[in-house]
């Protein structure tokens, strides 16, 4: 049985094409659902949290063996500052679980979300939906339209 959550659903009714993957519940980062689902550890996507002074926080979607270049992401969004909360901070911000923060589940909810360039490179990423346990494949297009994403150099190695 396939997973159905509120990011499923709003794919749905959208009429976006995408996959779910499911995985083990436990807490997976990028790299190690990339190895679960035999797939380039490039081509998943994680979802981090980042803050800024006075303003909603910001949703940086980078490729899993990489981090956040905070420099470059305030430089991006032409902000003084940018930092990462910490991971219970991040849950309490977004109201998901580490491991499950999705900018899918997410819309609407006033978050500003910046994907790495790097995802220009592929047709489709995977990205969390939602919940622990799911991985979400979809066009880069698609998400950048879904979350109205900005596109920018913001990882590092």
């Amino acid at each position: 049985m396939t997973v159905t959550n509120n990011v499923t659903r709003l794919l749905d009714a959208r009429k976006v094409n995408y996959a779910a993957h499911e995985l083990p519940a436990e807490k997976l980062g990028a790299v190690e659902a990339a190895q679960y689902m035999g797939v380039p550890h490039e081509q998943v996507f994680k979802t981090i949290v980042t803050t800024r002074e006075k303003k909603k926080p910001v949703l940086a979607v980078i490729p899993g063996p990489r981090t956040v270049d905070l420099k470059a992401l305030a430089a991006f969004l032409d902000e003084k500052k940018m930092s990462l909360p910490t991971e219970r901070e991040a849950e309490a911000l977004t109201g998901l679980q580490a491991g499950g923060i999705s900018p899918l589940a997410l819309i609407n909810k006033g978050f500003h979300v910046v994907i790495d360039s790097s995802a220009r490179s592929y047709a489709q990423i995977y990205i969390s939906g939602g919940q622990r346990g799911l991985d979400i494949q979809l066009a880069v297009d698609d998400l950048i339209k879904l979350t109205n994403a900005k596109v920018g150099n913001i990882s590092k190695p």
